[in-house]
């Protein structure tokens, strides 16, 4: 990745200087970083309002109550996890704090989810059904309330940050849909070739 930055930015400097267009290319620059530091300050609260409502939620058991109510869908597509494993209600977690918009919250729960399911694993230097059943999932990011795509919105003072909840809802979840089908059929190709 930093390699493609750096071509991008050398690309762009070479391109200010043959076009004689140098002072435009790094006032854009220089304006873009205080976007991007504006945008970030933004950010901060948002995303502290909302992690303070998922330890909330976490606190009062609620988190506990939708990993109850979703543990029969997720024990079906996690079959080969074993009962007691502690993924499957991180799993639930995971996918929770995804539907709340919490990428970021989502993201150390994901890499626990991860660490367990490997070491569930038989066979180290591949990756279970389950690994890429969470992984799909997860990259497709199911979200009811996109609340950092909301902050950035605010950040950049859209008048209406709010109307991107049905577009987003209805994307993630065909998105979400799509990885979970993608991988039983997957999962059904390859035990053929294993």
């Amino acid at each position: 990745m930093n390699y493609i930055f750096f071509i991008l930015i050398s690309v762009s400097i070479i391109a200010g200087i043959c076009n004689h267009t140098l002072d435009k290319v790094v006032n854009s620059m220089l304006g873009a970083c205080n976007t991007a530091v504006e945008v970030s300050l933004s950010l901060i609260g948002i995303m502290a309002f909302w992690l303070g409502i998922m330890r909330i939620a976490e606190k009062s058991g609620l988190v506990q109550k939708i990993s109850q109510l979703l543990y029969p869908v997720m024990r079906f597509l996690f079959k080969d996890v074993k009962k007691d494993s502690p993924a499957i209600g991180d799993i639930t977690m995971s996918v929770t704090a995804n539907a709340l918009g919490l990428t970021n919250a989502a993201t150390p729960i994901g890499l626990k989810v991860m660490k367990e399911l490997q070491e569930e694993n038989p066979q180290k230097d591949k990756a279970t059904d389950a690994m890429c059943m969470f992984l799909g999932m997860n990259t497709a990011g199911f979200q009811i309330i996109p609340a950092t795509v909301i902050a950035i919105l605010v950040g950049f003072g859209a008048k209406n940050p709010t109307d991107i909840i049905l577009p987003t809802l209805i994307v993630t979840t065909i998105s979400f849909v799509v990885a979970i089908i993608t991988a039983l059929i997957l999962q059904k190709i390859w035990r053929k070739y294993d």
